[in-house]
């Protein structure tokens, strides 16, 4: 489990290098285009703000299994023991991995497969709209896993 998280892990980094990296392409070339050349292009905000959606959907399932990097308020858990803080880490892992699958895989699937089949397109690109929903469900299984991986930590701690 150990050597999937890593993997993981730096998939995910890599991705979100590649997304990011692409969008300061595509923000240079839509300023470019509109002040120096004077014609914008049609597909270049279309694909800012996928690509935004992208990055804070996976973003956020990226710091899920990083554990230290969400903001959160410890400062009361930080007050108890060993003991129970583990067992209230362990309540927020499964809170969150319930979360990421009743909300982000079920009811973000229900949303790819509806878009899908109602054969929404995106205006410029003329990319299936659910394509790019369809990291939503994938996120959520991202974070299920690292929620695990968390819980599974806790107890050899």
């Amino acid at each position: 489990m150990e050597r999937m998280y890593r993997v993981l892990n730096k998939g995910i980094e890599t991705l979100l290098l590649l997304i990011f990296g692409l969008l300061v392409i595509d923000v240079v070339w839509q300023v470019v285009s509109r002040y120096i050349i004077g014609q914008s292009s049609s597909f270049t905000e279309e694909y800012a703000r996928f690509s935004l959606i992208w990055l804070t959907v996976l973003g956020a399932a990226y710091i899920n299994g990083q554990k230290e990097g969400h903001l959160s308020m410890d400062f009361l858990l930080s007050k108890l023991s060993t003991e129970k803080r583990h067992a209230r880490q362990k309540v927020i892992q499964w809170l969150m991995a319930i979360f990421a699958l009743v909300i982000m895989v079920i009811g973000g699937g229900n949303l790819v497969y509806t878009t899908l089949s109602l054969g929404q397109m995106s205006s410029a690109l003329q990319i299936p709209l659910g394509y790019i929903y369809a990291i939503v469900p994938l996120c959520g299984l991202i974070i299920i896993f690292f929620s695990i991986y968390n819980i599974k930590k806790l107890n050899f701690e």
